[in-house]
């Protein structure tokens, strides 16, 4: 049995629009962080301008004092939003790409699957035993696969929480700084 030049190519045809997907991907990520940092760049050069103004128009050291406590807030604040922001293009990426990887392991799923099945119905009396040793170590490795790719969720849940957490802890610690009140205990 010989291949047929489509044989021969449809699978470099598919890892093409395979390396396509995870450039578009790659690169739409990269915009969307290059337009967040733009944005807060933006963000934070008003901001200081207008700190800057603020401090320079202040009567006295008092007023000074307040103005500095009064734009830390808004700042840790910004920072914070940023970071959930950052984050999340990276998590939606992180996504993407997981479900590209998905479709592409399930697709080989499929075809090894079939050649398996074919190398049982061709194979030569007696070879059972081998087959199903064949068949035994795809499962493991397909369970192994999806055991992988849970832990992978996990992990990504589990520090999507903590960065959530670090990021209103910072904003609820700077709170006294602002404030001028000390936190009860």
């Amino acid at each position: 049995m010989f291949a047929t030049i489509e044989q021969i190519t449809a699978p470099n045809k598919v890892a093409i629009d395979v390396v396509q997907s995870f450039a578009n991907t790659a690169l739409y990520s990269a915009e969307r962080i290059a337009a967040l940092k733009l944005h807060t760049a933006r963000l934070l050069l008003e901001d200081g301008a207008a700190n800057a103004k603020a401090l320079i128009d202040a009567k006295n050291l008092q007023e000074v004092m307040a103005l500095q406590a009064a734009q830390t807030q808004p700042a840790l604040e910004q920072i914070a939003a940023f970071n959930r922001s950052y984050y999340e293009i990276l998590s939606q990426s992180k996504d993407e790409v997981s479900k590209l990887l998905e479709r592409q392991f399930s697709e080989f799923q499929k075809q090894v699957s079939g050649f398996l099945d074919k190398a049982a119905q061709n194979a030569p009396a007696g070879s059972e035993a081998a087959v199903t040793a064949v068949k035994s170590a795809f499962t493991v490795v397909n369970t192994a696969f999806d055991s992988m790719n849970k832990a992978v969720k996990q992990a990504g849940e589990i520090a999507e929480a903590n960065i959530t957490t670090v990021s209103n802890a910072t904003i609820d610690a700077a709170q006294p700084i602002t404030t001028g009140k000390k936190k009860a205990a």
